[in-house]
């Protein structure tokens, strides 16, 4: 009795805390979004109002009806879904190469591979600009999609190697009997069992083009091409900024995040979890 009450106790303590945790995580969605239908002499006033009186539903009909959304959300969608292709299709050809097949060198070369995670992003900006402009393909799409399509990115191949190292290599072995070559193996056999890798990594591609600012700034200058995040840069001038409409905007950019991590969030739980059973 002793002990079922102890069990019962540790079970509400931790339900406690995950709601006040939950609560702590949830304050600056709910910042964003009672902002977002404020006007701006409400949103920042003390102490802060948490329900708008009256909702100003004008910022979102201001980003629907006079704001650019959907030329932004079609060029954002015109890279990220190619991105996201390509950093799926590249970083499972390049784990598989690293997980099923044996040859001299591989672990050393992955290793150096690793390293490269260790090199901020800013210390190859300038020449990778310099290399993208010289070919000619500064505003443009191409700079933000084909790298994608190149490995997609050491962090991509490291999570889908892991996950692939926890199949067993009998399956691979049982194909090779029956005929098949590695890339029959890796469509038949390795891909169907990946799913929960293949999903995270997708989503975090996902996010990370659809968030993705510093990019689309460096290589886009005309407006036609910008991107959401982009785009929200329109709401902030040199001395003002309409934070209503901004906060609107961004609500609006945010729910295809929330919405994509609902449904796979199974997925991409059991993904993350089984790519570090195997080292």
């Amino acid at each position: 009795m002793t002990h079922r009450r102890s069990q019962l106790m540790q079970m509400a303590l931790s339900l406690t805390m995950l709601v006040i945790l939950s609560i702590i995580f949830l304050i600056p969605l709910i910042w964003l979004v009672r902002s977002s239908l404020m006007d701006n002499n409400t949103i920042f006033v003390f102490p802060p109002r948490w329900i708008p009186d009256p909702p100003e539903w004008a910022n979102y009909e201001f980003v629907f009806l006079r704001y650019p959304l959907f030329r932004y959300l079609g060029n954002t969608l015109t890279i990220v879904i190619p991105a996201v292709a390509g950093v799926v299709i590249s970083a499972t050809f390049v784990a598989y190469g690293f997980s099923r097949i044996p040859w001299r060198g591989r672990e050393i070369v992955f290793g150096f591979l690793l390293t490269t995670l260790m090199l901020p992003y800013v210390v190859t900006l300038i020449p990778t600009f310099f290399m993208w402009s010289k070919l000619g393909f500064v505003d443009t799409y191409v700079p933000l999609v084909l790298p994608s399509w190149f490995g997609g990115g050491i962090f991509n191949i490291f999570l889908m190697r892991q996950f692939l190292r926890t199949i067993p290599l009998e399956y691979d072995e049982a194909a090779t009997l029956d005929g098949a070559n590695h890339f029959q193996i890796l469509w038949h056999v390795i891909v169907p069992l990946s799913r929960p890798a293949l999903i995270t990594i997708a989503i975090l591609s996902f996010l990370h083009h659809w968030n993705d600012f510093l990019g689309p700034l460096i290589y886009l200058s005309s407006p036609d091409k910008f991107t959401l995040a982009l785009g929200l840069s329109h709401f902030q001038g040199q001395y003002s900024a309409e934070w209503g409409r901004l906060m609107a905007a961004s609500t609006v950019m945010l729910i295809p995040v929330i919405a994509l991590f609902f449904f796979a969030q199974r997925y991409f739980i059991k993904g993350i979890t089984m790519s570090g059973l195997k080292g």
